[in-house]
């Protein structure tokens, strides 16, 4: 698959696709890959080439990934005018907050359980999960899930029109601090120096809230690629990401695959 190609349309037929009810609410989810699991969150428009080339590495890193279908259209990435219809669906949905901030989406509870069920399934020590942009700050809320060890935050966008707003309720927010003191767990975060949809005020946010438990990595705008259809540099482990030994993004996608794999499984 070349690095850019808007037209590519991935089928995802190396997933197993399950439609997966929890709480009363069904999804699609791709499943693939053997060893602990990992939730990988897909980032506005959905489930691009892009995001499920990630997930690739993810399980050929020896991991099972869980990838919720949770907007957009799968597989393909749609021109600026779909993407956009895809951001107001996602802004207007009651399972998102996407203006919010101090509160928690509703589908963070579903995407918990899915933890949940991730872990009896695939077993190891633990689950990991990676939220991109809209869902970002879900790796977060997630860590209220026991069995979610190995949160990661890529370009966490929420909430919208406040840079240093925190997309999650103070309560749930000291809760998950409170584990991770105890658990000795950390979160890794990921921006790009010039994002304007993610500003370094929501990592001194983060900072401020969580301390050394946030561990919070800039990359400089030079490492996005520039040949991407959106022009900001935004996404680090999908769009922006140079597939090229020795750049940036690269080393940011394998510190993310080596993370899973010291968290998760059990002979690291």
């Amino acid at each position: 698959m070349p690095d850019i190609d808007p037209n590519f349309r991935d089928t995802l037929d190396d997933f197993d696709r399950r439609d997966v009810t929890l709480l009363g609410t069904t999804k699609r989810v791709y499943v693939s890959g053997t060893g602990p699991a990992v939730i990988v969150m897909s980032e506005i428009p959905g489930i691009s080439p892009y995001v499920a080339r990630f997930a690739r590495w993810v399980r050929d890193a020896g991991l099972t990934v869980y990838m919720p279908s949770l907007f957009g259209e799968d597989g393909v990435l749609p021109g600026n005018g779909k993407a956009m219809l895809t951001l107001a669906r996602a802004c207007i949905s009651k399972e998102f907050r996407a203006f919010a901030s101090n509160a928690s989406s509703p589908v963070t509870r579903w995407l918990r359980a899915l933890a949940a069920e991730a872990h009896k399934e695939c077993g190891g020590k633990g689950v990991g999960a990676i939220g991109m942009c809209f869902t970002g700050n879900f790796a977060l809320s997630m860590m209220l899930e026991k069995a979610v060890v190995a949160p990661v935050m890529s370009q966490p966008s929420m909430p919208m029109h406040n840079p240093a707003g925190l997309a999650i309720d103070p309560d749930e927010l000291a809760a998950v601090k409170a584990r991770m003191e105890a658990e000795d767990l950390t979160v890794l975060a990921y921006r790009f120096d010039g994002d304007s949809f993610c500003r370094a005020e929501r990592f001194a946010a983060y900072s401020e809230a969580l301390g050394d438990r946030f561990i919070g990595k800039v990359l400089p705008d030079s490492a996005a690629n520039r040949d991407a259809p959106l022009k900001t540099p935004h996404s680090v482990v999908t769009l922006h990401l140079i597939n090229e030994a020795g750049q940036p993004t690269v080393q940011a996608r394998d510190e993310i695959l080596s993370f899973f794999r010291a968290r998760l499984i059990a002979d690291q």
